[in-house]
């Protein structure tokens, strides 16, 4: 057997529990994401509130997460993953059941938004990826597919979980039930399986097999942050989230006003979770063995096409299924390529700073992405408007991701790992 996979099997061995323990607490973290295009819906028709307005949440999450982004990045680095997703799974499973109390005032809606703004703050990307980039070398790219399947799986799962409970117990026992259902699923498994080689720091009963921590090697957060490899990345996240999330969001909205019913709407929509499972796997193991540069660029031109299915063909079902599938396998493929760029190109030393600035671009891009869409329905009477400003702005995230230079080559985190130098990074290719 190779060395190198012999390696991927060790650290899966002895820290396989860590990326699907992570991926449940992401799950939790998009929960309102995924969920929000089912309960448009009833909203509207309890309080005759537009399809803006029913979104205006997203948008309240997205730029309250894209403020804290960094600060939440660098208090991972310093408090440890485990202690910060523990804290965050509660507070995001308690304010998504506070839903269930909307009174049909906007000023209620912004105030148990803003609850869950809070909340989610501490159960960013940033969080599950910290920890398991300081686990895995040689598989991280298929370990942040695993982790970030979590994502996937909600996609997968929460349209027609809500879908179900709504039906038996209206919008308001559904926002109820699914945040305590799921919550207590993935505090368990936080609890029992989640920690980082940083939570070591804090924990000094664990598991003597387990190596000390070592100071990891990469850039300083200034020589990240001055660099214009993480300008490419920003600008890459931001408008992939702002489109293709937008897009999402609206799924089933779109897909019902082409005359589709509604449980088929969600089933359709639930492609896109299915899908992007087989998307994060696929797009992990691609980064493992390829250049992540040309994978990212080529995973990100593919909304292009189902956006095109949805603008031309969009009441004919296949062509909503294979557009559903589209979004999902690149859906699988956004947060995984950042991620995995920035730990390649920084490096580990400040992984939870850096990489919680690209997630600031992210949370924009899902802030506004969901805004714009509903606004676009809301001023031309549909989503054709959106759907081609999608095809234009993943082309240009496509193209930031394909001019990156080749990434630096940093040490492994052993007991010799060694930070580099700035000079040292400059000479293996990242672009202070």
């Amino acid at each position: 057997m190779p060395a190198t996979e012999r390696s991927a099997l060790t650290e899966w061995r002895r820290y396989g529990t860590v990326p699907v323990a992570a991926a449940l607490g992401y799950s939790l973290g998009v929960i309102h994401v995924y969920s929000l295009g089912v309960f448009m819906a009833p909203l509207q028709e309890e309080f005759g509130w537009s399809r803006a307005q029913a979104s205006v949440g997203l948008t309240i999450v997205g730029g309250a997460a894209a403020v804290a982004a960094l600060p939440i990045g660098l208090m991972v680095d310093r408090m440890g993953p485990r202690r910060v997703g523990l804290i965050g799974t509660v507070l995001m499973a308690t304010a998504f059941g506070l839903f269930s109390t909307a009174s049909g005032t906007m000023a209620n809606w912004i105030l148990l938004w803003s609850v869950l703004a809070f909340a989610s703050f501490w159960v960013q990307t940033t969080v599950w990826t910290s920890a398991v980039a300081s686990r895995f070398e040689t598989s991280r790219g298929l370990a942040f597919a695993v982790t970030l399947s979590g994502g996937s799986l909600g996609a997968a799962l929460f349209p027609a979980l809500a879908t179900a409970f709504i039906g038996e117990w209206g919008w308001r026992g559904a926002f109820a039930g699914l945040g305590a259902a799921w919550g207590a699923l993935v505090v368990l498994a936080v609890a029992l399986f989640f920690r980082g080689a940083q939570d070591r720091k804090s924990a000094p009963a664990a598991v003597a097999a387990d190596p000390a921590p070592v100071e990891l090697a990469g850039v300083t957060l200034r020589e990240g942050l001055r660099s214009v490899t993480f300008y490419r990345l920003l600008l890459a996240a931001g408008l992939f989230a702002f489109t293709t999330l937008g897009v999402v969001v609206h799924l089933v909205p779109i897909l019902r006003d082409a005359g589709t019913e509604p449980l088929a709407a969600a089933g359709t929509a639930a492609l896109v979770g299915v899908f992007s499972i087989v998307g994060r796997l696929g797009v992990g193991l691609l980064l493992d063995r390829f250049s992540g540069r040309v994978v990212g660029a080529c995973a990100y031109l593919v909304p292009i096409v189902g956006a095109a299915l949805l603008l031309l063909d969009g009441t004919n079902p296949v062509s909503q299924t294979i557009a559903a599938a589209l979004f999902g396998l690149t859906l699988g493929a956004e947060v995984d390529v950042i991620a995995y760029l920035a730990a390649r190109y920084f490096g580990l030393r400040n992984f939870g700073g850096l990489f919680g600035g690209l997630v600031a671009a992210l949370s924009l891009g899902t802030a506004f992405g969901p805004l714009a869409a509903g606004l676009s329905f809301d001023r031309f009477g549909g989503y054709s408007e959106f759907l081609v400003l999608t095809m234009v702005l993943m082309g240009i995230s496509s193209a930031a991701l394909a001019g990156l230079r080749p990434a630096p080559v940093w040490p492994q985190p052993s007991g010799g790992a060694q930070v580099l130098r700035p000079a040292d990074v400059d000479d293996a290719g990242v672009e202070l």
